[in-house]
């Protein structure tokens, strides 16, 4: 963190005094920069890195770093409002209205203005990282022969070999041949989606949801379907008359840690959901992305879906991207039957294939103590802030409700008191000095009362997480 900052810093400092150069003249040298601003040698290279990237600056190795000539100025931007239109309408008779919309996605991934507590993010905190043994990994990777040869096309063997272990468990029910590795979950999901199912046909999905999944459905033409979740998971009295109702063929899920309530599918409901889609003919997308962020006094997990499916029936996504980091974009799709040349051609098409560095480098960093060192920390880590987490919103928060607190994960999820107006409370959470995430985020339909989605791992630490929640009450009260 402080290497990176000191980058920013200095990038900063320097593209101020560019202007007191003439175009074509030279900059103090790297020595020069080094002595003046008391930074490392890296520290100085990466922000002329940056500086030249912007335009402002040019690097010639050996003779240092020069002011770039002035830029032209910008040419008159044209019209397109033509765009609308073309964006908009359909062959034929009718104009149908098409979007792709982010903001739902967005809502998670932008970073905070300078002073506002995270609580609303979907990926662990910097600090949670292990960017040591990540950045060691991939420098061992890029030394590996054959490291930056292209890859096969399903995945890096041995890799394929990793996820189908994890994810068949000691049985072994997964072979390595039904892996498919992607470029993290998202992405697997929007291709299991494109692949199993035709724009305009329904998905059913848990309510409320994962909100990529109702954004991915859409932006494929898909007509997301909610079936409402419990403590135990999805309602599977309901999803059977939801497949009945709709005709649908797939039907999305996260059995364990749910997104954003945090249940866990019982085992009745478990066999039930695999029961209902192989009598419906119906596939199951299985989203296991919280299996690695389970709390240090967790109960036993309970196995894969996929595991225990021999028919096919399941589709399943795993990624190592919410243990890891959001750059680590490896994941993985397994799956059984026909299904899996129709999910490989689907990301040929989109893609080609996953970069081999950064298979490999995934390679090296599961299959190095680092990885069950990080498993560790995250665990005891997330167990400790459950605890804080918990004990400050009773106290900060006495209006709302907790109706399940999960042993993994780390998000959680409250319902405020009826009548509540959930956009004023972010707004205003906002203004406090604390971002949140609106419930109305995680629903296909009309939610059925206000909620939060409060997050524990994005914060720095313990601190910052009752600070977080202090200021949130602050802005309830108010």
């Amino acid at each position: 963190m402080q290497e990176r900052s000191s980058v920013a810093e200095l990038a900063g400092l320097l593209r101020g005094e560019v202007n007191r150069y003439s175009p074509g003249e030279k900059l103090p040298s790297s020595r020069a920069l080094i002595d003046r601003f008391r930074v490392s040698p890296v520290t100085v290279s990466r922000a002329l890195a940056v500086l030249a990237a912007e335009g402002l600056v040019v690097t010639r190795p050996g003779a240092g770093a020069f002011r770039a000539e002035a830029r032209t100025a910008r040419a008159p931007l044209g019209d397109t409002s033509w765009q609308q239109v073309a964006l908009s309408a359909e062959p034929g008779d009718r104009t149908v209205p098409r979007s792709v919309e982010a903001g739902r996605m967005c809502a998670g991934l932008s970073p905070q203005p300078p002073g506002v507590i995270d609580l609303a993010g979907g990926y662990l905190h910097p600090a949670l990282q292990p960017e040591h043994a990540l950045a060691a990994a991939l420098g061992r990777a890029g030394r590996r022969p054959g490291a930056w040869s292209r890859p096969p096309l399903e995945g890096v063997d041995a890799l394929r070999a990793w996820f189908a272990r994890t994810i068949g468990g000691p049985d072994g029910t997964v072979a390595a041949s039904d892996v498919l590795v992607t470029a993290g979950g998202q992405s697997a999901l929007t291709t299991a989606l494109r692949a199993l199912a035709p724009p305009g046909a329904p998905v059913l999905v848990e309510s409320p949801t994962y909100p990529g999944v109702l954004a991915a459905a859409h932006a494929s033409g898909l007509r997301p379907v909610p079936v409402p979740v419990d403590a135990d998971g999805v309602r599977t009295d309901l999803l059977a008359e939801a497949f009945r109702a709709t005709g649908a063929r797939v039907f999305f899920c996260q059995p364990l840690y749910q997104n954003p309530t945090g249940a866990v599918l019982s085992a009745e409901r478990r066999r039930a959901v695999l029961r209902i889609a192989r009598a419906t003919g119906a596939f199951v997308v299985e989203d296991d992305f919280a299996r690695s962020l389970a709390h240090a006094d967790a109960p036993p997990q309970p196995p894969t879906l996929a595991s225990e499916d021999p028919d096919g029936v399941v589709v399943h996504i795993a990624s190592l991207t919410k243990f890891a980091s959001p750059s680590l974009r490896v994941g993985a799709l397994a799956a059984r039957g026909p299904v899996f040349e129709r999910l490989r051609a689907v990301q040929v098409i989109d893609s080609f294939f996953v970069p081999r560095p950064l298979q490999e480098a995934a390679l090296e960093l599961v299959g190095s103590p680092a990885w069950s060192r990080h498993a560790r920390t995250i665990a005891a880590e997330l167990s400790t802030r459950r605890r804080v987490f918990l004990a400050c919103v009773r106290r900060e928060l006495p209006s709302v409700t907790v109706d399940h607190v999960p042993p993994g994960g780390f998000h959680l999820w409250v319902r405020l008191p009826d009548g509540t107006d959930e956009s004023a409370v972010t707004a205003a959470a906002l203004r406090a000095g604390v971002a949140v995430a609106p419930g109305r985020l995680y629903y296909a339909a009309e939610p059925p009362a206000a909620h939060l989605r409060l997050c524990m791992g994005a914060a720095a630490g313990e601190g910052e997480l009752v600070e977080g929640l202090a200021r949130l009450g602050a802005a309830l009260a108010g």
